[in-house]
């Protein structure tokens, strides 16, 4: 085992990771699992989970084994532990035999500080038996379960093999655990303590604010070319995520933007895996790319300078969404999370959970989270406000970090809009989709319309005060606040709710809010220049994009991410602080005693240049 002269947390987190100080709940966590005891962290994406189980683990004697289900961040961790001077490495299925050889002989023999294991590998038997011989040898510091809410098997990140991780518990009951999540909502959270076995774990629950983030929401009005407004006028030099629904969409999407002159890839659980695997290489150790993807991308990327994270079609819940955005900046540098959605959105949504095998009960949960995304994306209020409410969080006041704050959205007296649509969904049968019932409020003189005789019906032509496009926002915000659904067992149209007859009885005011037209390209653009220089950073700066030159050359060199070698965050820093000398570098947040001795000439270099 390698031998560490004992340190304190502060210690470690100063002398190691080069940090200054602990945030938030983390040294209250470190210290806990440093006395032995178990602990369930959850903790935003971003917010400094693995420092939770890392730093505990030079803290005590033994070996620290990290229970995670991707490749990718084994990898990444490993290697950014590496350049602090931890002995790290990993086991999982990308190792030929003889390297898991090299890897179990080194476990074997003490001479590694953390060891990250897919948990198909560390429920093997010959594996458990390797455990316990490390125990009596050199001892286990910990066991950390990442990503613990694999365990739940109604989410899309379901691994059947967490279900047996109790065995950790059961063979090694003197052994601390830690499990980890950013997922926040309370049912995943008691599966979480029930399927692992963690009753007498102590809860830390950190703040879900994610104060540099800008939520932006919009109805769709030709997505792609919304999106690529979206990225010439706020990134069109950044790496970013675009999230799609189905797998076609993905490739249909990620093809559009290469002709469009974007480096944009697919990703999704179709693509075979050399290819998907490769996509996710390029992603992680090159700057500038867009991942193109459905939810099977994103858990556990560990790449820090995401500066965007677009939706192009409605995620299931107010967690998928907060969880799926929650991948940008988290640097702590600005970052956006972009939306647009529509009508289409909230039926093929509401179809998939209807028609899914889920108990009736599971199904009942699931159209409440979808119901209160709904409401979130129509909603006039902050949206970090109405974020962290959801999560059982007060936020002290608007944001300025929101499109609601930055551009309040006027709202109208829409009742009478609101009548003539539920009345014509009624008179027409409650079978038809909104196009047909737009048709029919506007008069228009279509086949379809006279098959079913719709010309006849009072409804017929009383709607041409407002436009097409007006009528489907109505449609929208009707279906988002609850007066319409979805009929999945008959036609698929819409068809009323028990809450539209106080409208249609004129006993409750409808207020609708009015979308703004898209905001012209040169205010988009100044928003950029002000975004940018708010950060601290311009991207035409000739020493920043130099400092980036050398790192990029530096993790080409070793085959690693950039942000192994610096985040962003700490490169900012040099570029602001110009330290003259190592002791002036040292005092830079993100740069330890490791990195100091391995890259501070090179950028003290650069910075003399």
């Amino acid at each position: 085992m390698p031998t560490h002269p004992p340190q304190t947390s502060h210690d470690i987190l100063h002398n190691i990771f080069g940090y200054p100080a602990f945030r938030d709940a983390q040294q209250a966590i470190i210290e806990h699992v440093a006395t032995g005891k178990d602990a369930l962290v959850l903790m935003p994406t971003g917010g400094g989970k693995s420092l939770c189980y890392q730093i505990p683990a030079l803290m005590r004697e033994g070996v620290a084994i990290v229970v995670s289900p991707l490749i990718a961040l084994m990898q990444d961790q490993v290697e950014a532990l590496k350049q602090l001077g931890v002995e790290a490495a990993f086991l999982n299925s990308s190792l030929d035999a003889d390297a898991a050889r090299e890897i179990t002989g080194r476990l074997a023999r003490g001479e590694l500080d953390i060891l990250y294991v897919a948990p198909e590998r560390l429920l093997m038997s010959g594996f458990l038996s390797l455990l316990e011989q490390a125990r009596e040898h050199t001892g286990l510091a910990l066991f950390a379960i990442d990503e613990a809410h694999c365990v739940s098997q109604w989410g899309h990140d379901f691994r059947p093999e967490y279900r047996q991780l109790t065995v950790l518990h059961e063979r090694f009951p003197e052994v601390p655990r830690i499990a980890l999540t950013a997922t926040a909502d309370a049912p995943t959270r008691a599966e979480i303590v029930e399927r692992l076995g963690l009753e007498e774990a102590r809860q830390f629950v950190s703040s879900f604010s994610r104060p540099n983030i800008k939520y932006r929401v919009s109805h769709k009005s030709g997505a792609r070319q919304q999106l690529e407004n979206f990225l010439e006028t706020e990134h069109p030099n950044d790496a970013g995520i675009v999230y799609c629904l189905s797998r076609r969409k993905v490739d249909e999407t990620a093809d559009w933007l290469k002709t469009r002159g974007w480096d944009a890839l697919p990703y999704h659980a179709g693509l075979d895996t050399v290819t998907r695997n490769a996509n996710q290489m390029r992603f992680l150790r090159e700057e500038g790319i867009i991942m193109v993807a459905t939810v099977a991308f994103g858990m556990g990327i560990d790449k820090p300078n995401v500066r965007f994270v677009a939706h192009l079609d409605l995620p299931k819940s107010m967690e998928s969404y907060y969880q799926e955005t929650g991948r940008a900046g988290r640097d702590g540098l600005l970052a956006d999370a972009w939306m647009v959605y529509g009508l289409g959105d909230v039926v093929n949504m509401r179809q998939m959970l209807d028609a899914g095998d889920a108990p009736e009960q599971r199904k009942r949960i699931e159209r409440n989270k979808l119901d209160a995304l709904l409401g979130y994306c129509e909603s006039t209020a902050c949206r970090h406000q109405t974020l962290l409410r959801y999560f059982g969080e007060e936020h002290p006041g608007r944001c300025g970090m929101c499109d609601n704050c930055l551009e309040p959205v006027a709202t109208w007296d829409g009742t009478q809009a609101a009548q003539m649509a539920l009345s014509c969904v009624y008179r027409t049968g409650q079978r038809f989709g909104a196009v047909h019932l737009i048709d029919v409020l506007l008069g228009k003189q279509t086949d379809k319309i006279a098959q079913f005789r719709h010309a006849a019906l009072s409804t017929y032509g009383i709607g041409k005060e407002l436009t097409s496009a007006q009528w489907h926002n109505v449609f929208r915000q009707l279906a988002a606040a609850g007066f319409l659904e979805s009929d999945v067992e008959g036609y698929g149209g819409l068809r009323l709710t028990p809450a539209a007859r106080s409208v249609l009885k004129n006993e409750q005011t409808v207020w609708l809010r009015q979308d703004a037209e898209p905001a012209r390209r040169k205010t988009q653009k100044a928003d950029r220049a002000k975004r940018a220089r708010a950060a601290g950073v311009n991207d035409d700066d000739p020493l920043w994009k130099a400092l980036k030159t050398r790192r990029l050359e530096l993790a080409r060199e070793q085959g690693v991410p950039p942000y192994v070698i610096f985040h962003d965050s700490t490169l900012l820093e040099i570029l602001n602080q110009r330290p003259q000398s190592l002791d002036e570098m040292s005092r830079i947040s993100g740069i330890g005693q490791a990195k100091l001795h391995r890259y501070g000439d090179e950028f003290l270099k650069v910075l003399h240049e």
